[in-house]
């Protein structure tokens, strides 16, 4: 497996990923994270890793565009511009919890490696692509 660290681009399925956006016609880049996401939320079995891969990466992509979120990597991460992806942060949460959830080759993966800076990275996603509430909400509590 060609991963060099827990980061959500830092593995070769991710850069290829990313490779694959750059390469796609503007209009089609929202098309292919959004399918991303939703190849692994459909799977009921055994989820591979590529596809989690995958999946991981094009949450990062929607997380750095919401408020908080982390930027995309500037080596592997896409070059090309990107469409607005926020519309995908609920879809994003999901793919995110399916790969964390049984039976899921990425999470047994990390798991042998001691996976504890893995999870926070996923949690850290997960925390940025939840809604943040509105002021309206908050001044109610």
């Amino acid at each position: 497996m060609g991963t060099w660290d827990v980061g959500p681009f830092d593995n070769d399925t991710a850069a290829d990923f990313c490779g694959d956006l750059d390469e796609a016609a503007p209009n089609e880049r929202k098309g292919i994270v959004h399918d991303a996401l939703a190849r692994v939320i459909g799977t009921a079995g055994y989820l591979e890793a590529p596809e989690s891969e995958e999946a991981v990466v094009a949450a990062a992509l929607v997380a750095a565009q919401c408020p908080g979120g982390e930027p995309a990597d500037p080596v592997y991460g896409p070059d090309e511009p990107l469409p607005d992806l926020t519309g995908l942060r609920d879809l994003a949460l999901q793919a995110l919890d399916r790969v964390t959830t049984e039976p899921s080759e990425l999470m047994d993966l990390w798991a042998e490696s001691e996976g504890d800076p893995w999870r926070a990275t996923i949690d850290r996603l997960r925390s940025t692509l939840l809604p943040q509430p509105s002021g309206e909400e908050l001044r109610s509590r």
